[in-house]
């Protein structure tokens, strides 16, 4: 469909009736903010880890080389910044609205999918030999033959949640997300052949895949959790941008599902208001023969 220009949606002009009318969404953000919250102070299944599986659990453990709040400010902060300069450049308070709360689902739904899945299973992470046993003396049950760690509980803690990675799940999540919205901001698609278009959309996923890989060179995964972490959060991503966004593939795909939908409904109006406006040939015929 060919762009029309339908006039400026600002924060001001159209800002409290866009969030009106998704106040329930705003409400349901909410609630997944405290779930993953709380499963943060759910104790981790203590999976069995015996003298054997030592092998593959004795990397070294030291600090992040992305840490815990960089990863936010990538995924979340870095696209805000561009839907804002978008939204500057436009003044389309629907698509700014629609990416903002779009973003934030993908962002929370793979935090709860993924901490819920840390907690169920448990899995110990390729450091965890020096979590559990920091001094390096190993103790394990006589009986069971299952570790007796003597490390800082928080960091034990931490140990059982390998599995599935969630530094990579909300980069891919909020990456992903971004990823998308360039492409059909920027008509990525559009068989024009214009391959430079690429450079720009690939390189949010190249931050992801980046951070992904850190987490295995850091010993804090194993490839498998960061795998499981990149397809819960690419499929987010993709779910949540289209609930408020076309494709970018569609023509269509370079503005929001409201775009479209104030174009139909302005055009229904204008018709309507012509029906009214102009008779059909008859109905003109029997007005020009009434008697005076």
């Amino acid at each position: 469909m060919t762009e029309i220009l339908l006039g400026t949606h600002t924060i001001k002009s159209h800002g409290v009736k866009v969030v009106k009318a998704h106040i329930h969404n705003w409400l349901i953000l909410v609630i997944l903010v405290v779930i993953d919250g709380l499963l943060n102070y759910v104790e981790p299944f203590h999976r069995f880890v015996g003298q054997e599986m030592m092998t593959d659990l004795k990397f070294p453990f030291h600090e992040n080389t992305v840490p815990v709040l960089v990863v936010p400010v990538i995924a979340v902060l870095v696209p805000f910044i561009i839907f804002g300069v978008y939204y500057y450049l436009r003044k389309d308070i629907y698509d700014f609205h629609h990416a903002i709360l779009g973003i934030l689902y993908s962002i929370l739904l793979s935090g709860v999918i993924t901490d819920s899945i840390k907690d169920a299973v448990g899995r110990p992470r390729p450091n965890f030999f020096f979590r559990c046993f920091p001094d390096g003396k190993a103790v394990f049950d006589q009986v069971s033959g299952d570790v007796v760690c003597h490390g800082d509980a928080k960091i034990v803690k931490e140990g059982y949640k390998s599995f599935p990675s969630g530094h990579t799940s909300w980069s891919f999540a909020g990456l992903c997300f971004l990823s998308l919205y360039l492409s059909g901001k920027l008509r990525a698609f559009n068989r024009r052949g214009n391959v430079s278009k690429l450079c720009i959309v690939i390189f949010p996923v190249l931050a992801a895949v980046l951070v992904g890989i850190s987490r295995v060179d850091d010993y804090w995964h194993h490839w498998t959790d960061v795998f499981s972490g990149a397809l819960i959060g690419t499929s987010m991503a993709a779910f949540c941008y289209l609930q408020f966004f076309p494709c970018p593939h569609d023509e269509d795909g370079w503005a929001p599902h409201a775009y479209f939908k104030i174009i139909a409904e302005r055009q229904s109006s204008e018709s309507s208001e012509s029906i009214i406006r102009f008779p059909n040939k008859n109905e003109s015929n029997d007005i020009e023969t009434q008697p005076m």
